[in-house]
């Protein structure tokens, strides 16, 4: 089985991964996933409340997959090895939770899955660089050319697109642009949304649940499984 949810930043939202949030995780084993759509933040600090927490996560009967957002420590992630699983490139950050590279297809529960990391911080004047603020957080073009070279190899098909952020049009049609100003990639997002076929997009980075279009939405505390025909709510509280 497939799950998708929103940001954890760090512990501060791991409560939807409890129990009694999320009760069907009782029947779920390794070979279910669940993706985290950006902000993960369980590489922040290597504080002993970190280390806690990601041990707690990996316990969990699944295997967790996270996207990067604005609110990581990429000089953390340099240091995790990259390497090939289920026709992608991950970093293991542990022995059941795997970071999803930029640009990359997974073949996940029968699906293919386009995975796209990376967002702007809206509040960086207010961070400090390699601390709280890391300019990796933007993609390069080295990274923006992988995916489309990975999409143009799938013929510019994916069942799933996994993002923090979102295409440039969505923004503007809920007035979103003055919190979220559009940028490189948003408009790469764009681009690659005009071209592809795909059946569905989730991305964080909003913190709420918002369905923006047939095909696009906001997700944060929700969790949802992925069926045949779209998807269901199965655990969340989104504000």
């Amino acid at each position: 089985m497939l799950f998708i949810t929103g940001d954890i930043h760090g512990e501060y939202d791991l409560r939807k991964f409890g129990k009694e949030e999320f009760p069907i995780q009782s029947e779920l084993t390794r070979n279910d996933y669940v993706i985290i759509c950006g902000d993960f933040g369980l590489l922040w600090d290597e504080s002993k409340t970190e280390k806690y927490w990601i041990k707690w996560l990996d316990n969990k009967p699944w295997t967790t997959l996270w996207i990067d957002g604005n609110h990581e420590n990429y000089n953390l992630l340099k240091q995790y090895r990259v390497e090939d699983w289920n026709g992608g490139k991950i970093q293991k950050i542990s022995p059941n939770i795997y970071h999803l590279c930029r640009g990359h297809m997974f073949t996940l529960d029968s699906k293919k899955v386009f995975a796209f990391g990376g967002a702007e911080s809206h509040d960086k004047q207010f961070r400090i660089t390699g601390k709280t603020f890391w300019e990796e957080e933007m993609p390069t073009q080295r990274e923006m050319q992988q995916g489309i070279s990975v999409l143009q190899k799938n013929n510019w098909t994916a069942d799933i697109v996994i993002t923090h952020s979102l295409p440039t049009y969505i923004l503007s049609a809920f007035n979103m642009t003055e919190i979220y100003p559009p940028n490189a990639l948003t408009d790469y997002f764009q681009s690659i949304n005009d071209r592809m076929n795909f059946r569905m997009w989730f991305s964080g980075h909003y913190h709420m649940f918002k369905q923006c279009t047939p095909k696009h939405y906001m997700i944060f505390n929700t969790i949802v499984q992925i069926t045949d025909n779209g998807f269901e709510i199965v655990a969340g509280h989104d504000l």
